[in-house]
């Protein structure tokens, strides 16, 4: 396939090309012809100017339509970790995005497609005699495609409205973009009242061109003027955008003038709204092109005349920075904006342009430069002939050239050679066909109709590689073989998962279980992974080739990952295990492990049920084993928790569970000492080892040796060791444990923890689990605004995380703040349905532990005695026991006063 024109067009036609043919292990050649120097850039994303910026928010500017936040995760990778979605990029960044981009896409693709660069152009275009277009380049080479996408972006001005002495002076720059265009422009200074190219400039037109100019060639002694039929300058966008509005319902008018009256009904309802029209016509983008095609020609041309202008200057908006240099320049008169056409045109001996306009004034001017943006068709010589020979033909109303969902008609509306275009071409078509957002999605569709026309998907009776336990993979044998390994070492809890499944879609880019698995590993685990990135990956992969588990696998993830709707993922994760019970991945996501925190408001009771309905599917497999064991010690039935264990063990080691029998037991002792000498040799591997030093640390807590928790926590739980998401679960909430038993003195590095981890797995977790953490390591830290960050998120999250996550940021935000009385009543609230959260017995006890903390310094001995007495009953520890004889003497004033200062000494919270 061949690729006239590298710019945002063509490359992002590239990468689809290279993605949907790597998907699909279909062998494809590609040429991409354009003399420019780099691919991505093409005339938009060339300037240097910082000061020229998209009119369209990062979040919008992604290359995938179906990851909306690929652009700015590519921006926070590159340099500008704190831009949001809703941040304006510069032009010339978002050239270097495509351009990287392609060159992943082309290093994902090696093997299956083979990329080639031509820097030439092409200028004409025939048949061969076997039907196939042939391109003949300006080199005079010819190159025979089986398909020619001619992504030439819009089409280049027409100078037809400038008086003929203006055509064919000196001081009118025709194409501002040129290179070297605007060279003697800038270059002047203003020396004084005799240089003859002191003269101010006029711009011929109003729009982001006019706008990126004002903007290049603004100076204190300069004039510069623009003049267009309207006067109207693009709209700005919102600093801080409304909330989206749904389209009106009836938007299928029969006539342009009831189309019309239900827009402005539309746009009257925002304002009342909103206070901004913005959102209403936003929420028309999906449907433009299906109401442009349902106009009469007629009324397309009436809409044209009366509202094309308005439409073009609020559809088409310039960035907030952008309209407030403007307006500054505006308001100093260095710029000029007047409404009419130029109608005749004066050169002075010195060079000079005396511009008359419509309305009658004359303007001096030392250049004069054609910003009049597109027109109305493409014109270049590749066109020129195919016009001529009939291959093409012009649009609708004459704008752009006719086509059938991208591929070129002849003038009797039949498609002759296979010449596909996108972008502005299409115009006539859909009318609104200029922008990333639109030319994304026709090239994604674009690409799958090539493949799909030139190489039909083959229906092959091959048999399929199987998992561990026997379900089958769309994928071949090596990738099928790494997804196997990395499923065996997240149930075995060994280093190397993450590097399998990468392996497995390296091998197989279309494999959708080897994405998903990585999304999962990602968004639960803080694996490093492009979390969105792999679910889309995923998603593509599924549509292409995947069966009905597989797909019903992804769209479990995609629910635990995007919580959308907020509570839909356990629901989905429960009617695919009912399907598929032996889907090993999904049942360790459903079910509390070091790995996977579980499915929230899961009560033990029912998972049990879920287990065993699943053990006959995994035939006597030490998993399902593992995972009774746990359950049974949640359940408190330790000797038969601890016999499931050692059941396991004899095939695979089944540690967590018997570290879990240990603890909830009482036996500190014994559980430090074996899960000491486990960690230093056979679980020397392990890729959650520092959950394991965690639960070392918590016996030696229980033992009241908090030297030994001090050295355990710097050698193997200190920041640098433990990052990510484990840092919260594991190093954090041991330090707030330590801190609330006086088992570690002086400054909690609280902070250095806070500082190892991501700030969006801080104040914006995906699971009440890790939300939970948060708010602990926030609240040992004493960062009391980060604290109610983390509520307010919580409070529009999943129902868990609003039910349990936010109240108990409000009981811990008033412990930071000394109220005992309230974080005490907070937190006695929660302990009923702390459940919800996930996770284990074991990490949710940190909650009754700051309970406990409060009511002492609340003064409400006799409360945190019987908490005391409770737990003890529950297992003993010398800890405890310690605690409980400290509050022998205790009074109401000197609990409270004593807590206090201990907290001041120390400088943490609490």
């Amino acid at each position: 396939m061949a690729i006239v024109g590298a710019g945002a067009a063509g490359t992002l036609t590239a990468v689809q090309l290279c993605e949907t043919a790597a998907r699909r292990r279909t062998p494809l050649g590609l040429v991409l012809i354009d003399p420019a120097p780099e691919a991505g850039r093409g005339t938009a994303y060339a300037t240097t100017d910082p000061r020229h910026r998209l009119n369209v928010p990062a979040g919008g500017m992604s290359c995938y339509p179906d990851d909306p936040g690929h652009f700015t995760r590519w921006l926070c990778r590159h340099g500008e970790p704190t831009v949001g979605p809703a941040d304006f990029a510069t032009r010339y960044r978002y050239g270097a995005y495509l351009a990287d981009t392609l060159a992943r896409a082309v290093v994902r693709a090696h093997g299956t497609v083979a990329v080639r660069r031509l820097r030439t152009r092409a200028q004409g275009c025939t048949r061969t005699s076997d039907g196939r277009p042939e391109l003949q380049l300006a080199d005079g080479e010819r190159l025979v495609a089986d398909a020619v996408v001619l992504a030439t972006g819009p089409a280049g001005p027409t100078t037809a409205w400038a008086p003929p002495r203006l055509r064919t002076s000196g001081r009118f720059i025709r194409s501002p973009w040129a290179p070297g265009a605007l060279d003697a422009v800038l270059a002047h200074r203003g020396t004084g009242p005799d240089d003859p190219a002191r003269a101010d400039v006029l711009l011929v037109g109003t729009g982001l061109t006019a706008v990126d100019l004002a903007l290049t060639l603004d100076l204190p002694d300069r004039t510069v003027h623009a003049v267009s039929r309207t006067g109207l300058l693009p709209q700005p966008h919102a600093l801080s955008p409304a909330a989206p509005m749904a389209a009106p319902d009836d938007l299928d008018a029969p006539t342009l003038s009831s189309l019309r009256r239900t827009v402005y009904r539309h746009i009257g309802l925002a304002v009342r709204t909103h206070g901004d029209w913005r959102p209403a016509l936003d929420s028309l983008r999906p449907h433009t092109a299906r109401l442009w095609r349902s106009l009469t020609p007629g009324e397309r041309a009436a809409f044209l005349e009366r509202e094309g202008a308005l439409w073009n200057t609020h559809r088409h908006r310039m960035a907030p920075v952008t309209a407030e240099s403007l307006d500054r320049a505006r308001t100093a008169r260095r710029l000029r904006v007047h409404a009419g056409r130029v109608t005749d045109t004066a050169v002075r001996p010195d060079g000079t342009l005396l511009v008359t306009l419509s309305n009658g004034r004359r303007l001096e001017a030392g250049w004069v430069i054609d910003c009049t943006g597109p027109g109305p068709r493409p014109e270049d010589p590749l066109w020129r002939r195919l016009f001529a020979a009939g291959a093409a033909v012009p649009g609708p109303l004459g704008l752009g050239v006719a086509t059938r969902d991208g591929r070129l008609t002849d003038a009797s509306g039949r498609t002759g050679l296979a010449l596909f275009t996108l972008g502005a071409p299409r115009r006539g078509e859909l009318w609104e066909t200029t922008a990333v957002p639109e030319i994304r999605a026709q090239a994604a569709d674009l690409a799958r109709q090539l493949l799909t026309l030139l190489v039909p998907p083959r229906r092959t009776a091959r048999r399929r590689p199987l998992d561990s336990h026997g379900l089958p993979l769309s994928t071949h044998a090596e990738a099928a073989a790494a997804h196997r390994t990395g499923l065996e070492r997240v149930l075995k809890v060994r280093a190397g998962a993450e590097d399998a499944f990468r392996r497995a879609v390296t091998l197989d880019p279309g494999f959708a279980l080897g994405h998903a698995a990585l999304a999962l590993l990602g968004h639960e685990g803080g694996a490093d992974v492009d979390v969105p990135g792999a679910l889309a990956d995923a998603r593509r992969a599924a549509r292409e080739r995947a069966d009905e588990r597989e797909r019903s696998f992804v769209e479990v993830v995609t629910r635990r990952v995007r919580a959308d709707p907020p509570d839909s993922g356990a629901g989905a994760l429960l009617a695919h295990l009912a399907a598929h019970p032996a889907d090993a991945l999904a049942l360790a996501a459903a079910v509390p492990t070091i790995a996977f925190s579980g499915i929230n408001d899961l009560d033990t009771a029912y998972a049990l049920t879920l287990v065993e309905q699943a053990s006959p599917a995994y035939d006597g497999h030490w998993f399902p084993v593992s995972l009774l064991a746990f359950l049974r010690q949640e359940q408190g039935r330790y000797e038969e928790a601890a016999e499931l264990a050692r059941h396991a063990l004899a095939a695979e080691p089944a540690v967590h569970a018997l570290a879990h029998v240990h603890y909830e037991s009482g036996a500190h002792a014994k559980g430090r000492d074996w899960l000491d000498a486990w960690v230093s040799g056979q679980g020397r591997g392990a890729v959650h080892q520092a959950h394991f030093s965690w639960h070392i640390a918590l016996h030696e807590l229980a033992l009241d040796d908090a030297a030994a928790v001090r050295r355990r926590w710097f050698a193997q739980l200190a920041p640098g060791r433990v990052t990510g998401v484990r840092a919260l679960v594991d190093s954090g909430s041991l330090l707030w444990r330590a801190r609330l038993s006086d088992s570690w003195r002086g400054r909690v590095p609280a902070s250095d923890v806070l500082d190892s981890v991501a700030p969006e797995q801080v104040e914006g977790p995906a699971t009440a689990f890790t939300a939970l953490h948060a708010a602990i390591a926030l609240t040992a830290a004493g960062d009391l605004p980060a604290l109610r960050r983390l509520r307010d998120h919580a409070a529009g999250a999943d129902a868990v995380q609003r039910a349990v996550v936010a109240p108990l940021c409000e009981a811990l935000a008033a412990l930071v703040e000394e109220r005992f009385t309230d974080a005490a009543e907070g937190l006695t609230d929660l302990l009923p349905v702390l459940t919800r959260v996930g996770g284990s017995a074991a990490q949710r006890e940190v909650v009754e532990e700051t309970l406990f903390h409060a009511l002492v310094a609340a003064g409400r001995c006799e409360a945190a005695r019987r908490l005391l007495n409770i737990r003890l009953d529950r297992a003993g520890a010398p800890r405890d026991r310690r605690l409980l004889a400290g509050l022998g003497d205790r009074t109401p004033a000197s609990s409270a006063r004593g807590s206090s200062d201990q907290a001041r000494r120390d400088g943490s919270a609490g």
